[in-house]
């Protein structure tokens, strides 16, 4: 009886970990989901667009160091409920938002959630999991990132669709807040504050493992941001989709993202694990070539759709992995935050000079550089996986 109450608390914390996950970014899938109807109604241009996920992201990479900090000292409850109230209420104003002014001040807020949520969600596995289950919850709450795309890019899409885009922002903003309450009421206390961080202002300098994952990071970064803002645009400039059809372009990527992290991050054990980032960037070379064909064979889009989630977003989610079964004692939430600082910096770069094609309509040129950022991930990713490899010769291969 005790080991299946264990169990239930197990899931119910996978669960909150993954609601958590998955509302730290789910202004971004949803500007990307609904952007169609934002070009349209708010009268921004597809370079706009670009520039909404770069001051989020580019808040969020400037903010991850201090954020990984910040959890290391207060504790992981407060940190979720942090992010989660925050997240409500960016998405409360990118609903309320009558022009780009305001709309660009929400997503700058949104930023914040993103710098907490790695390292707060890590810090709760690394307290609360035992070691044998860490890999697959880490998957499995990292495919949090991926409901929130499937939320965006079907319900929400369609419920845009009945109600219009703010109010399913409106609704988004509503469910974060209530599962901030759950967080509150089901989370163990943490302890009292620390005063102090762990380490000094030299634990602010990726080294090691942590360098080179945050520079496969970036290039992900560039990649997969570009996707998730532009997918639902390309659906409809350049494949004839309607809004909601494009839509579903990402809830599609979504669905795939969450099962690619749940099994890749299950299949990451040490030995193996250390090469998936290198195979997975590879895979999502691939899927980017898809989307610059799908053009002249649409149905290939939805293929690129599905295998930029079983590929590209797996990548981030197997790289958590690798920090957790590295970090130092102590450090988990500093080595979190850093590595996601290197993808959220991809996230802010990526996504507007993917807009300068799509200001003029050279979409298969986007789906290029796409290509070109995924190989470059996928260079640095074996690169040090054959280095480590030659550092320690009594690993397993």
């Amino acid at each position: 009886m005790e080991k299946t109450g264990d169990r239930r608390a197990g899931s119910r914390l996978t669960a909150l970990l993954t609601c958590a996950m998955a509302f730290s970014m789910l202004q971004l899938f949803l500007l990307g989901a609904l952007g169609p109807r934002l070009v349209d109604e708010l009268g921004i241009s597809p370079t706009l667009l670009g520039l909404t996920t770069t001051i989020g992201f580019g808040t969020a990479a400037v903010l991850s160091p201090s954020g990984g900090r910040v959890v290391d000292r207060i504790g992981p409850r407060r940190s979720l409920v942090l992010l989660l109230l925050i997240s409500a209420t960016a998405l409360a104003l990118i609903g309320a938002a009558p022009g780009a002014g305001l709309l660009l001040g929400a997503v700058a807020l949104g930023g914040l959630p993103q710098a907490l949520a790695n390292p707060a969600t890590n810090k709760a596995v690394l307290a609360a999991v035992p070691p044998d289950r860490r890999g697959a919850v880490t998957g499995t709450k990292q495919s949090g990132v991926q409901l929130g795309a499937f939320a965006a890019g079907l319900p929400l899409a369609a419920l845009a669709g009945g109600v219009g885009w703010r109010g399913a922002v409106w609704t988004a903003a509503g469910t974060a807040l209530l599962t901030g309450l759950w967080a509150w009421r089901a989370l163990p206390a943490d302890p009292p504050a620390s005063k102090a961080a762990p380490s000094g202002g030299r634990s602010l300098v990726p080294r090691g493992l942590i360098a080179w994952l945050a520079v496969f990071s970036l290039f992900l970064g560039c990649g997969i941001a570009s996707v998730n803002t532009y997918l639902a645009l390309f659906g409809t400039r350049e494949l004839g989709l309607g809004p909601t059809a494009a839509g579903a372009l990402v809830a599609v990527l979504g669905v795939a993202g969450i099962v690619g992290r749940v099994g890749w991050s299950r299949a990451a054990r040490p030995g193996r694990a250390e090469w998936l980032p290198g195979l997975l960037a590879a895979g999502a070379v691939g899927a980017a070539l898809l989307l610059a064909a799908a053009p002249v064979v649409a149905p290939l889009a939805w293929v690129a759709a599905a295998a930029v989630g079983v590929f590209a977003v797996s990548g981030n989610a197997v790289s958590m992995v690798l920090v957790l079964q590295r970090a130092a004692p102590g450090r988990a939430g500093q080595d979190s935050a850093l590595v996601a600082a290197g993808f959220f910096t991809g996230f802010a770069v990526g996504p507007p000079l993917f807009g300068l094609l799509a200001e003029t309509g050279r979409y298969g040129t986007g789906w290029l550089l796409v290509a070109t950022e995924f190989a470059a991930a996928c260079a640095v990713a074996l690169l040090w996986a054959t280095r480590d490899r030659s550092a320690r010769p009594g690993a397993p291969s």
